[in-house]
C-alpha cells in the first residue's frame, strides 16, 4: 500500500540521517559544541522557538478536533463514514496525548495556540452541514472533502516537525511526532476509499432528487404556502 512506502521513507530518513556526519566528524563535534554553547547562553535558538510554537499550534488543532469531529460523525449520512470519524476521534484523542509527552520531553508546558488553520477548515464544516440536505450523499462527499482537508494540514504540519525534531537531534521526539504523521496519511487514504467506493457516484445522481443547500428548500415551503394562501 502507498502508506507503507511513506512509513518506510520515513522511518529511512531517521536512520540514514547520522551517516551524513561520516565526514570530518572532529570538526563537526567541534562546532556542533560550539553551537550548543551559544545556544545555552543566549536561551532557545530561532529554529527551536518555531518549533515549540508549531507544537502549540498543531495542539490547539487536535484539542478543537475533538469537538468538531462528534458533530460531523452526527451530520454523516452513511453508517460507514460515521465509523471513520468515530475511529478518527479516539486516535485524535490520543494525538493529543502523544503531543503532551512531546512537550514533556523538551521541558516545555503542553499549551495550544490559536490556529487559524483549523479554525478556518472547521468553519467550513460547519457550513457545508447547513448547506447540505440531511441524508444525502451529497453531504458525505462534502463532509470527506473537509475531512481531508484536516489531514492535509496535520499531515504537512507533522511532516515539519519530524524533520525539524531530527535536525535538533530529537530521535524520541521525532519517531512520535512520526507514529502520528503516519496515522494521518492512513486516514486520508481511507477516506479516499470510502468517498470511491460508492458515496462520490451516488451523490452524482441525486442532483434531480436533491437541492445543494437546505435553504432552497425552505424557500420552496414558503412559496407553496404562499400560494396555498392564495387559492384559499
Amino acid at each position: 500500500m502507498k502508506q507503507t512506502s511513506k512509513a518506510t521513507s520515513s522511518t529511512s530518513i531517521r536512520k540514514s540521517a547520522p551517516a551524513k556526519k561520516t565526514t570530518s566528524q572532529k570538526t563537526a563535534a567541534a562546532k556542533k559544541a560550539a553551537s550548543t554553547s551559544a545556544t545555552n547562553e543566549k536561551g532557545a535558538s530561532l529554529l527551536e522557538k518555531f518549533f515549540v510554537d508549531s507544537l502549540k499550534d498543531i495542539y490547539y488543532a487536535e484539542k478543537k478536533l475533538t469537538t468538531a469531529i462528534p458533530k460531523m460523525e452526527e451530520a454523516a449520512t452513511t453508517e460507514e463514514l460515521k465509523e471513520a470519524f468515530n475511529d478518527h476521534l479516539h486516535q485524535t484523542q490520543k494525538h493529543v496525548k502523544r503531543l503532551e509527552k512531546v512537550f514533556g520531553l523538551i521541558g516545555k508546558k503542553a499549551e495550544g495556540k490559536k490556529c487559524e488553520a483549523i479554525e478556518g477548515i472547521v468553519k467550513e464544516a460547519e457550513s457545508i452541514i447547513e448547506e447540505t440536505k440531511e441524508g444525502s450523499m451529497t453531504r458525505d462527499a462534502a463532509l470527506i472533502i473537509a475531512a481531508q482537508k484536516v489531514e492535509h494540514y496535520e499531515i504537512a504540519t507533522y511532516g515539519g516537525l519530524v524533520q525539524l525534531a531530527l535536525t535538533m537531534d530529537l530521535d524520541q521526539v521525532a519517531d512520535i511526532l512520526d507514529t502520528t504523521l503516519m496515522e494521518e496519511e492512513d486516514t486520508d487514504h481511507h477516506l479516499t476509499e470510502i468517498a470511491e467506493a460508492h458515496i462520490n457516484m451516488d451523490a452524482e445522481h441525486e442532483g434531480a432528487n436533491y437541492s445543494w443547500s437546505t435553504e432552497e428548500d425552505e424557500d420552496d415551503e414558503e412559496e407553496d404556502d404562499s400560494e396555498e394562501s392564495e387559492d384559499e
